[in-house]
């Protein structure tokens, strides 16, 4: 049987799956253990994408508490975060995350949570982080010591970045699409001074439920490319396009696009 282009294309390929104890004796995992609250949920009690990224914030944190890096690398951005629903929540379930590195360079790593709750849910994620210094606000260095950590669970040390959502910004009339306001709110802006990533997928959300399209129904991809910041003075406007099983979100500000979402859904995991 030939190859599907789902399985072929960057944006539709599996993610890394967590190190195995032959290759790797010494990986380097960070488990934690979250419950889904009412917060956190839908009307249908499905666990939401803002959920799911606040979680992902929270282990991450934890994690540099925990091996003692909060005051040597307190400040990561992330660029591309992917998340895999293979079997959604069924309610209120207690999650445990599993956190590892799949990938880094000097300045940035590719961190999987895989996130299995005790009745029966499970989602992969990835994400790219990028590590800040708090003083030019720009990437900087990683220290000898924490890439040490990252190695022993990957031997990709050549991690780049390249965007998988390159789609231009399509006309306001062109087939499938409609343009959405997105108001933001003071209590969006994180310490950076910029809209929390979480918040981009608030934005995914309204556009899902305006789809009325079941995306979400089954096994789904949601991935969001955070292209530039967005700040509390701008004005954003989704726009989105559904065709077939995806959804295309992209956040203007003006003429520039400031990030971009794709929501698709996915064969039941076997």
């Amino acid at each position: 049987m030939p190859q599907s282009t789902f399985m072929t294309s960057p944006l539709h390929a599996a993610l890394p799956p967590a190190p195995d104890g032959a290759g790797f004796p010494d990986a380097e995992f960070f488990d934690a253990a979250y419950t889904i609250r009412t917060g956190d949920v839908d009307n249908a009690n499905r666990l939401r994408l803002d959920g799911i990224a606040r979680y992902l914030q929270d282990v991450g944190n934890d994690n540099l508490v925990a091996v003692d890096a909060i005051t040597s690398h307190p400040y990561w951005i992330v660029r591309r975060t992917v998340v895999d629903v293979e079997t959604p929540n069924s309610g209120t379930e207690k999650l445990t995350l599993r956190r590892w590195c799949s990938g880094f360079s000097t300045r940035w790593s590719q961190m999987r949570v895989s996130i299995t709750g005790d009745r029966g849910a499970r989602i992969e994620t990835s994400g790219f982080w990028i590590n800040i210094s708090g003083e030019t606000g720009m990437p900087t260095r990683i220290s000898d010591d924490f890439l040490a950590r990252f190695a022993r669970a990957t031997d990709d040390s050549r991690l780049r970045w390249s965007r998988w959502l390159d789609e231009p910004l399509p006309a306001a009339d062109d087939p499938g699409v409609r343009d959405l306001p997105f108001t933001l709110r003071h209590t969006d802006i994180d310490p950076f001074d910029h809209v929390n990533n979480a918040v981009h997928w608030q934005a995914v959300e309204e556009a899902i439920a305006q789809s009325d399209a079941g995306l979400v129904d089954g096994p789904y991809r949601a991935v969001v490319e955070y292209l530039a910041p967005i700040a509390r003075t701008d004005e954003i406007a989704l726009r989105t396009r559904h065709s077939g099983d995806t959804l295309t979100v992209w956040f203007r500000s003006g003429d520039a696009v400031k990030a971009v979402a794709h929501v698709s859904a996915r064969p039941a995991h076997r």
